[in-house]
């Protein structure tokens, strides 16, 4: 009775059944499998090398391009998935938005990252195949717009010739650039200098009629000429410079209330004022991280170079119209070299265990140096408090020894 039973057509039609639920149970799972799930992490990374590029806002065409392409394949990118490096060069990898992309993928936080090309990614091809091989450990997905990366041997070698020939390119492009500015600068042209200093204004050459040039700015000038009779006819400190500026409330080129001496030293440095702009005084070197991160900034520069001052035999003239004569420029410069004689002199490239430690509490700023009170103690500034004896004060508190006020710390 039970092989007649297992053999009716009751029991044929429910054995049907079972496998037509398995076959859709089975279609069900490949499909979920093939569409892209809800929960997938998309982020997208876009860079542009230059300032004015980021002024441009060209950077924003690859953001579109990209999310468009994110959304064909089915993927809603958010706001804070989109990481956006602009004015960083890609030579280098410390890229604030780079940096907190590979924080997050090194925590299994992002599967796929949209990228428009591998040179936007990185320009060598060593840092290519480090970020991708940092990627692919932690099973995170790279998209490239141009054309897509697989695993075979010919999509490998592809990607190596990709970040060999911009590596290439970019070598190429800055030599051009550097023989082109140096003729343009040997012929006499304006345009190969950097902006105009304080007292010039810098005429392009379309409003120049083809040829640009300085033109000097009357009120402008009116005060450089005044800081070089102060320092080569009344031979002022730089300090003394800046209380007469404050004094008069004649504002420092960037706005400020307050003038730097820094600011005023390189003004009276600065050959353009007597005639002869220099091209090529300074140099680039690769960027060195400092023993103490500058007060307000993360350490990390968009730029990985830092400029020193370029040997003498590489600077070449350019004729600008001068705002003083030879005589109090070359007054000036010497009243500079006799304060830099006569001031003690600094003791370069010696650390010290406890260096950085100690902390100003008047202008927050950490010492440089550190001794004794009997010996010399390296501080930015030293005040005299009454019979209270002698205090040292970090550069933050400069602005009150400029401006005259009391210091306490």
């Amino acid at each position: 009775m039970s092989a007649f039973y297992r053999s009716s057509p009751g029991h044929r039609r429910q054995a049907h059944r079972q496998r037509l639920r398995k076959e859709l149970a089975i279609t069900t799972q490949h499909l979920r499998v093939a569409s892209p799930p809800a929960d997938l992490q998309v982020a997208i990374y876009a860079r542009v090398s230059s300032d004015q590029q980021a002024e441009r806002h060209t950077i924003d065409s690859q953001i579109a391009e990209l999310k468009a392409r994110a959304l064909r394949d089915g993927y809603q990118v958010r706001e804070d998935m989109l990481f956006i490096d602009n004015g960083h060069s890609g030579a280098s990898l410390i890229r604030p938005a780079l940096e907190r992309l590979r924080d997050l993928i090194a925590f299994s936080a992002v599967d796929v990252v949209y990228v428009h090309a591998p040179d936007r990614l990185a320009r060598s091809y060593a840092h290519q195949v480090l970020l991708l091989e940092e990627f692919s450990r932690a099973g995170t997905q790279v998209v490239f717009l141009n054309r897509p990366i697989g695993d075979t041997p010919e999509d490998s070698l592809l990607l190596q010739l990709q970040g060999m020939f911009a590596e290439y390119e970019r070598a190429k492009m800055l030599e051009r650039s550097r023989r082109g500015k140096r003729h343009r600068a040997q012929a006499g042209a304006v345009s190969v200098l950097a902006r105009a200093p304080f007292g010039y204004r810098y005429i392009t050459r379309e409003a120049g009629g083809g040829a640009a040039r300085y033109e000097i700015d009357e009120d402008a000038a009116r005060i450089v000429r005044q800081i070089f009779t102060w320092v080569g006819h009344e031979r002022l400190t730089l300090t003394a410079v800046c209380r007469r500026l404050l004094g008069q409330d004649i504002p420092s080129p960037a706005g400020h209330r307050h003038w730097s001496r820094a600011t005023i030293h390189t003004m009276l440095l600065n050959p353009a004022y007597a005639g002869q702009a220099i091209y090529g005084r300074r140099q680039c070197l690769p960027w060195q991280p400092p023993l103490h991160p500058p007060r307000g900034h993360a350490g990390m520069p968009k730029r990985p170079y830092r400029q020193v001052p370029a040997p003498a035999e590489r600077h070449i003239s350019v004729a600008v119209p001068a705002i003083v004569d030879a005589e109090l420029f070359t007054s000036a410069a010497e009243r500079l070299q006799e304060n830099r004689k006569r001031n003690r002199e600094r003791l370069a490239g010696v650390q010290y265990l406890l260096r950085g430690l100690l902390v100003c509490q008047t202008g927050g700023g950490v010492s440089r140096d550190w001794g004794c009170a009997k010996g010399r103690y390296d501080w930015p500034g030293r005040f005299r408090l009454g019979d209270r004896g002698w205090a040292w004060c970090c550069s933050w508190s400069k602005r009150a020894r400029t401006a005259g006020g009391a210091v306490s710390i």
